[in-house]
């Protein structure tokens, strides 16, 4: 009866690690399929099972994480206790979050001007094939309407309202989709520098 305590003693501890690691690296995969909401819960959860301390500061760092991803927020590390918030707080200090870029501006000068939204990030070849494709149709629009052709008119001013406003959600949809690869790829740095097992992307 002693032998069998005394192997439940030792095993107790080497089970509760394996416990905790499996719940993380669960959490992981969860958030390598986008579960980012389930994997924080699990996180959150396993704080009640009795692991190695390291485990805990694993799971602590990878939930703000997680949540800075699903928010696409900053995600401040304190310099605080354990190698991976130390190692995430360096990378933090070295490597600039991206700011948050204006969809507004941009969707305004697409709606203002054909192409305007495009050039303004730079992207000359989009902003070449919106006025290709706009500015013809806008002219035409304008010529019948000038000449009084009713149903020429309203055919041309349907292809011209369809085409634009094509451009603008072109143009707006490319900006949120830059701005958010560029935090991502930001992100995946600082899980990167802190070492943290596992790649939840």
């Amino acid at each position: 009866m002693r032998f069998l305590l005394c192997c439940i003693v030792l095993l107790f501890p080497a089970m509760a690690q394996a416990s905790a690691q499996q719940v993380y690296m669960d959490s992981i995969t969860l958030a390598a399929q986008n579960n980012l909401q389930q994997a924080v819960a699990g996180l959150q959860a396993s704080r009640d099972i009795s692991a190695e301390e390291i485990w805990l500061q694993r799971m602590d760092l990878a939930r703000a994480l997680f949540v800075a991803r699903a928010e696409q927020g900053a995600a401040e590390i304190a310099d605080g206790p354990g190698t991976h918030a130390k190692l995430a707080h360096a990378y933090q200090q070295r490597v600039t979050m991206p700011e948050k870029q204006n969809v507004w501006l941009v969707r305004l000068l697409s709606v203002v001007l054909p192409g305007a939204g495009h050039a303004w990030m730079g992207r000359w070849a989009d902003a070449g094939v919106v006025m290709l494709l706009v500015w013809p149709m806008l002219i035409l629009t304008l010529w019948a309407a000038k000449r009084r052709m009713g149903p020429v008119t309203l055919f041309f001013a349907i292809i011209t309202a369809w085409l634009w406003s094509g451009t603008v959600f072109s143009a707006t949809s490319l900006m949120e989709r830059g701005a958010h690869e560029a935090y991502l790829f930001w992100w995946q740095g600082l899980w990167q520098a802190a070492a943290l097992p596992g790649r939840p992307w």
